[in-house]
């Protein structure tokens, strides 16, 4: 991302609406979709092993840090040191794909967060991620969707890439991990957001989708985002600002 990137969202993702509703969607998700799973693969007193790869500013350890022992993982200096006040986790440089500070076969679940368009050889992140699972792991992505709502906000975070349903299959299936679970999110929102990123393709605008709006329309969008974690996998969601998967090995 761009430097200034960091800071603001350091600044932000603690109260901002599309932070706080994704972290109680990822909650619901590992509560209903994956500790079930886990609860019938390892005894009772272990400790789930988890990572976050590519934790950013670090918002999102204090909710996984309640799910087991938790180590993050960021390759940038300045979002680590911020990432290292938020939760009892280890916070560790490492970048993907080949730069991973985790034993191979030591996890009992990995979650990444809005990274994987980051990275410029997709099947091969995935590959070295799914290395670090043990036998019946489950791992945890979302990523930006519709590369039709490609717009300043992706060029200054640096993505490389929006995907459809169809192209996120395609790269977790030639990476050899299969699907669980997957959905778009971000769907009541949807049309507002691509409303405005359209208006601003059209309009040729360069403004970027940060800021904190006010208290009201804050908790609102927040609350309309959130109460998506009661609808996903029982409604189906033909499109979204986002999409969310579970994947494991066979």
């Amino acid at each position: 991302m761009e430097r200034s990137a960091y800071a603001e969202m350091a600044a932000i993702d603690e109260n901002h609406w599309w932070y706080r509703a994704r972290r109680r969607i990822v909650a619901d998700l590992i509560t209903k979709r994956i500790l079930p799973h886990m609860a019938t693969s390892q005894s009772h007193s272990a400790r789930p092993i988890i990572a976050e790869i590519g934790c950013g500013t670090g918002s999102n350890l204090p909710v996984l840090a309640r799910f087991g022992t938790l180590t993050a993982i960021e390759p940038d200096g300045e979002a680590r040191a911020y990432a290292a006040t938020r939760a009892e986790a280890r916070v560790l440089e490492g970048r993907l794909p080949d730069g991973l500070p985790l034993e191979d076969k030591s996890l009992d679940l990995a979650v990444m967060l809005d990274v994987l368009e980051h990275v410029d050889d997709d099947v091969a992140a995935l590959k070295a991620v799914a290395s670090k699972l043990k036998p019946g792991a489950r791992y945890l992505l979302t990523v930006p969707a519709l590369p039709s709502l490609w717009s300043p906000h992706d060029e200054e975070h640096h993505h490389k890439r929006r995907y459809t349903a169809s192209s996120l299959r395609h790269v977790i299936e030639a990476a050899g991990l299969k699907i669980a679970f997957i959905s778009y999110f971000n769907t009541l929102l949807f049309p507002m957001i691509a409303a405005v990123r359209w208006m601003k393709n059209l309009t040729g605008s360069k403004a970027v989708d940060t800021g904190m709006p006010g208290d009201g329309l804050n908790r609102l969008l927040e609350s309309v985002f959130a109460f998506e974690r009661h609808l996903i996998g029982r409604v189906p969601f033909p499109v979204g600002v986002s999409l969310v998967v579970i994947v494991h090995q066979d």
